[in-house]
């Protein structure tokens, strides 16, 4: 097994869900290694990049996947890629132990649909990755978060808290 600081980064996607009312889906994850409480287990949609997938592309398709939701416009995009490294002491764990963490290319959508259309507990066919939801305000979504990803969450919200207005 290579050396965790020799390991690369899995590309991923991250979206931030915005209603009508300025509020952010978050899911409660089914679980993972990185899991230590259960305060920690809420998050916003994320997932990985096919091969020669446009970013893009690929966080409607994970959002999809992972909600069920379609109804959405893109509000924006943080400009470059976030990265988090996942704690050595899960790293074997998580990935089968080939990625030292993510880097994502996060984007904001505004949710134009009704909340029936958000099914997370079988989205589009797929297993799901979340076993509850909720709206949340912006603000909130650092302290919910696993600690290792907080500074990806401080500064998503940094960047898209101009689109949580109503």
């Amino acid at each position: 097994m290579a050396r965790y600081d020799d390991l690369p980064y899995r590309t991923c996607v991250g979206i931030t869900l915005i209603n009508p009312e300025g509020l952010v889906f978050i899911g409660r994850r089914v679980g993972g290694p990185e899991h230590v409480d259960q305060t920690h287990v809420w998050q916003m949609p994320q997932g990985g990049v096919d091969s020669g997938e446009d970013t893009w592309a690929a966080a409607k398709r994970e959002l999809y996947e992972e909600t069920n939701a379609q109804s959405v416009e893109k509000l924006g995009e943080v400009s470059e890629w976030l990265t988090y490294d996942i704690p050595r002491t899960v790293a074997g764990r998580a990935w089968k132990g080939r990625f030292r963490g993510q880097k994502q290319k996060w984007y904001a959508m505004r949710f134009t649909g009704k909340d029936s259309e958000i099914n997370v507990a079988s989205p589009a066919g797929h297993k799901a990755e979340f076993i509850d939801w909720r709206w949340e305000p912006m603000k909130n979504l650092p302290e919910l978060i696993v600690p290792f990803k907080r500074p990806v969450y401080e500064r998503v919200v940094q960047e898209f808290t101009k689109f949580a207005g109503k």
